[in-house]
């Protein structure tokens, strides 16, 4: 194998277990207090097929409104960041499997995003779950960063998994498809 190939794998390898930094100029800066965070416990998304979901705070996590008994991941990422553009086909795989008994989130970072970019990504890396894009996504960006007490700068992807509003398992960086089904399994009980 050539010193090229080798390292051009080595590199692509490693760009799959890491987490991108949110500092750019065209992510959600997190400057809402720490108090103002906390209280707000409601928050209304929109997805890019126009449908509103309300997720509300629990004392444990979060919950979506009308998926009771249902594993719930939160997906806080960006449309240009590798490590997320490499997991969504994870998560479509994992949607699809546990159709009745998943609903997957994508939140992105990105503000004042066109919805035509996200429909991009969602063609281009296979995203087929539900993508929201609304002035919400940064409150709830911040109040789950908060809950999970990872302060103001945190990697992304961030995956937040929940089931009746009590936090499962977090990931943060790229993490493989076995690992999170293995906790969608430990939370249906199966």
């Amino acid at each position: 194998m050539s010193k090229t190939l080798l390292l051009s794998t080595l590199i692509s390898f490693g760009l799959l277990f890491t987490a991108c930094s949110e500092n750019t100029t065209d992510t959600t800066s997190v400057n809402e207090d720490a108090n103002s965070i906390l209280s707000t416990n409601e928050f209304t998304l929109t997805s890019l097929d126009k449908k509103e979901y309300t997720i509300k705070k629990s004392p444990t996590g979060f919950t979506v409104n009308g998926m009771k008994d249902k594993v719930i991941i939160l997906d806080i990422f960006a449309t240009w960041c590798p490590p997320c553009q490499a997991e969504a086909s994870h998560l479509t795989s994992l949607q699809k499997k546990y159709k009745d008994s998943l609903f997957v989130v994508g939140v992105t970072v990105e503000q004042d995003i066109a919805n035509e970019k996200l429909e991009n990504f969602k063609h281009e890396y296979n995203a087929n779950y539900t993508l929201v894009n609304s002035s919400e996504n940064s409150r709830l960006i911040n109040a789950v960063a908060a809950k999970l007490k990872l302060g103001r700068d945190f990697g992304i992807p961030l995956m937040a998994m929940y089931k009746n509003g009590v936090l499962i398992n977090y990931y943060q960086g790229a993490t493989e498809e076995e690992f999170i089904e293995s906790d969608i399994k430990k939370a249906l009980g199966i």
